[in-house]
């Protein structure tokens, strides 16, 4: 938990992109302990949308193109459970039935039994 009066919060994001229309960035930066490429960025997103552009961002990504479909995820689980098959030949045989999952994103997804034990 930080204090009101910290460079780095909500609260002093504001304050830093005040004071670099009267001075040079990189000595505002310097100043707070952060780098120039930092303060920049959180003064071009201060003069396009205020503080609330300032707020803390999820890292999440906002799209996971290349995510393994549901039904590819249903498919690897019964072949774990019903043929005990390996992650190479769960992958060969999703290929021959015309889906693309490479032998990594197989080994990614356990049998649904071995899912409820983890939890």
């Amino acid at each position: 938990m930080t204090h009101a009066n910290a460079p780095l919060n909500i609260e002093g994001r504001p304050r830093l992109a005040e004071r670099c229309p009267t001075r040079p960035i990189a000595h505002v930066a310097a100043e707070a302990g952060v780098s120039r490429a930092c303060l920049s960025k959180w003064k071009n997103r201060y003069d396009t949308r205020g503080e609330v552009g300032l707020r803390d961002r999820p890292s999440l990504p906002r799209s996971s193109p290349a995510q393994t479909p549901p039904d590819g995820v249903e498919r690897i689980e019964r072949s774990r459970r019903d043929n005990k098959w390996s992650s190479r030949r769960i992958a060969l045989e999703l290929a021959g039935q015309g889906v693309r999952i490479s032998e990594r994103a197989v080994g990614r997804w356990p049998s649904g039994s071995a899912r409820e034990r983890r939890c």
